[in-house]
């Protein structure tokens, strides 16, 4: 048999972890700039971090055998978990459990102040579920209110904007919508508009054809679900309006009526129709129940009419480059046009392939051996030069036998410290739209304490300091600052974190990912502070209409956190759905790490009479 634990050893190490732990609570000038109501939230964070300098793993096993706690659940009260323990430990040794002093948050305050925080940034949660579903906007609910209030009908909490998208004309109106729908349901729902920060992204590449193409919804079986809203404009009046656009002569679309029907021919030779549904001014909206690829040559006519028209100024896409591993890139300062590489007739390469990059300053911070990823971690490139105007790259990985890259791709670079501005221009002129509208402003790609007091600063010159601030965590670099973040957002009352769960796969490794993600729901339940569990969550179902038993199972993972997001598509209404479903399902088997043990009912056995009746014997 095993012996068993010594109960005098565990009670030193627990009095030798609450020392540890004591000795870290903040000072009062320490806690003097923070906000009120995350003071205790502040203590807790630094008792968190001191007993998680520790490897405790042997302390946790003894305890669990002497039928204690084993201080797995300690992240949202450590000190009062430990004193715990320790009044336990002593009386089972028949000694006094001393003079110990709680200084941090007891359990019910613990609670408390994290529902409490939660519920001033993302807004109450709804009945019978204790997570709220975030939902982000596309382009085409600026005309569509019925969708809005749909979301909400469903079970949507927070709607958030990408300002990295689209412009303030489309912003007003979703924002517009959702406020109606609000009324209307007299339901509340938080609006978040996210910044889009620093803009690591590939430059422009030489033009391929002009074309506008548009895909329909179809559900699981294929058959379309809804026709595809199409805007025909007169020629430059197509800015701001969601795509597909194509732009006709003024004259010939004076001469539309609502309920005229479209024929034309795409690119493919395919016979297709847009269906006139309304007017806006000089511009009208159709409906598409087919998908098609339109160029230049396209005819357009009214049905029964042979007159026809093409349209004019289509976007010419740009002509993507294919990579290969082993193949050389150069990523360029200059945002002159990108090209594949330059081949002979036996296909040996020339020149290499080139493709500019949006921020200068990667130039000056990259050293050679050091990672660039492109495209979301599509491709993995390892810098072989550098010079002040461009990076030489052999890519590591990447599809096999080959991928496209295309301009306005992701760009990476987990292994450098880039130094750049936490607000630009943009920012700062997007900023004065969302103080506008929003109840939340995302920070994307936050590096440090000065870029949250940059952002407060902001906000109190446009007569908006209460606005909720959510420090969206995408780098490596975010991730290993987490503490003085945390400490600098507690600085503003309402405050909160978003697991950027993709960018951090690229930046920390897609097998770090599981790690990274816990490790950030542990220090934010140490500070009190709401997490949203973001990226790719039902994303199959969300896209296409079914989902993947992965997704679903990382969509219950969710419930861990105080709000999960989900990204848009076609299906999103029914994403909603599940996504309500499952949460409500397992806040019956889970809080945070710890299992609620209700009654199960999957293997109950009907029951025996009380009294059988005895078999007779023969």
């Amino acid at each position: 048999m095993s012996s068993r634990p010594s109960i005098a050893e565990a009670v030193s190490e627990v009095e030798a972890l609450l020392s540890e732990v004591g000795r870290a609570t903040p000072t009062d000038g320490e806690l003097a700039g923070l906000a009120a109501v995350h003071r205790k939230g502040a203590v807790n964070l630094r008792h968190y971090l001191a007993l998680r300098a520790h490897d405790v793993r042997k302390l946790q096993n003894s305890l669990a055998e002497l039928g204690l706690s084993s201080l797995g659940r300690a992240e949202g009260h450590v000190q009062a978990t430990l004193l715990a323990v320790h009044r336990a430990l002593t009386r089972l040794r028949g000694g006094s459990d001393g003079t110990h002093t709680l200084v941090g948050p007891d359990f019910q305050q613990a609670r408390e102040s994290l529902g409490s925080h939660a519920d001033e940034l993302l807004g109450p949660a709804p009945e019978g579920r204790a997570v709220r579903i975030m939902v982000t906007a596309d382009a085409s609910l600026a005309d569509d209110s019925a969708s809005v209030r749909a979301l909400l009908e469903r079970g949507m909490s927070c709607l958030r904007i990408n300002c990295a998208h689209d412009g303030s004309e489309v912003w007003t109106r979703i924002a517009g919508h959702l406020r109606s729908a609000e009324r209307q349901l007299g339901v509340s729902c938080r609006l978040l508009m996210d910044l889009a920060g620093p803009k690591l992204r590939t430059g422009p590449l030489e033009p391929g054809p002009a074309v506008v193409t548009w895909k329909v919804r179809r559900d699981a079986c294929g058959r379309t679900e809804a026709p595809t809203r199409v805007w025909l404009v007169p020629p430059g009046e197509g800015a701001g309006r969601p795509a597909p656009v194509l732009a006709f002569p003024r004259e010939w679309l004076a001469s539309l009526r609502v309920g005229d029907i479209l024929q034309f021919r795409d690119a493919r030779g395919l016979r297709r129709e847009l269906r006139i549904q309304g007017r806006e001014g000089d511009a009208f909206h159709a409906e598409a129940g087919r998908r098609a690829f339109v160029v230049q040559s396209c005819q357009f006519h009214r049905a029964g009419i042979e007159e026809a028209v093409s349209p004019v100024g289509l976007p010419r896409t740009d002509a993507p480059i294919y990579l290969a591993v082993g193949d050389t890139l150069i990523l360029t300062r200059s945002l002159s046009r990108g090209h594949p590489a330059v081949v002979d007739e036996a296909g040996r390469v020339l020149a290499p392939a080139r493709i500019g990059c949006t921020e200068p300053a990667l130039f000056s911070s990259v050293k050679p051996g050091h990672r660039v990823l492109l495209d979301d971690g599509k491709f993995e490139g390892e810098t072989l030069r550098v010079d002040p105007e461009q990076l030489e790259l052999r890519i590591t990985r990447g599809p096999r036998p080959s991928g496209k890259l295309s301009s306005e791709k992701g760009v990476n670079v987990p292994d450098t410290h880039l130094q750049l501005p936490s607000l630009g221009e943009d920012d700062r002129r997007d900023l004065a739209v969302v103080a506008k509208l929003a109840d939340l402003v995302g920070m994307s790609f936050v590096q440090s304490p000065e870029d949250v007091q940059s952002l407060r600063r902001e906000l109190e010159k446009l007569g908006r300091p209460e606005l909720g601030i959510i420090l969206k965590i995408e780098t490596a670099h975010a991730f290993a600052a987490m503490p003085s973040l945390l400490w600098a957002a507690m600085e503003h009352e309402r405050v909160g974190v978003m697991i950027a769960r993709g960018d951090l796969a690229v930046e920390c490794g897609y097998q770090r990912l599981a790690e990274v993600q816990e490790e950030l729901l542990w220090i934010c339940e140490a500070a009190h502070l709401p997490a949203v569990w973001a990226t790719q969550v039902l994303e199959g179902l969300a896209k296409t209409g079914v989902p993947s038993r992965a997704e679903v199972t990382d969509a219950a993972m969710g419930e861990r956190a105080e709000c999960v997001m989900l990204n848009k598509g076609p299906h999103i209404l029914d994403a909603v759905s599940v996504l309500d479903d499952i949460l409500r399902r397992m806040e019956e088997h889970q809080s945070k790490k710890t299992a609620q043990l209700r009654a199960l009912k999957s293997w109950q056995v009907k029951s025996r009479p009380p009294n059988p009746t005895p078999r007779r014997s023969h």
